[in-house]
C-alpha cells in the first residue's frame, strides 16, 4: 500500500487523565511518526501535539482512530493526495 505524508493535530483537554494513554498509542505507531511537537496552552487548559507522519492511510486511520476514542482528546489529520 502507498504511503502518504501528512499532519495529525491532537488537542488534549484532560491531560492528567489521558497523557499516559496518548503517549502509549504514539509509541505503538512510532515507525509512522517523522516528527512531534507538543505545546501546552495554559490559558485554555489545552495541550496540543502536532505530528508529521509518513504511512499508509490504514496506519494513519488506525492511529487517529485509537486517539479519537480517548475521552478529552480531539484528533484531525490532513494528508497528501495519492
Amino acid at each position: 500500500m502507498d504511503k502518504r505524508i501528512g499532519t495529525i493535530t491532537i488537542i488534549i483537554t484532560n491531560r492528567a487523565r489521558q497523557s499516559e494513554n496518548v503517549n502509549r498509542i504514539l509509541s505503538e505507531f512510532g515507525d509512522a511518526i517523522i516528527g512531534r511537537m507538543g505545546i501546552p496552552y495554559a490559558p485554555e487548559g489545552l495541550h496540543i501535539i502536532a505530528l508529521i507522519v509518513h504511512a499508509s492511510t490504514d496506519v494513519i486511520g488506525a492511529l487517529t482512530g485509537k486517539l479519537g476514542l480517548l475521552e478529552g482528546v480531539q484528533v484531525k489529520s490532513a494528508l497528501t493526495k495519492a
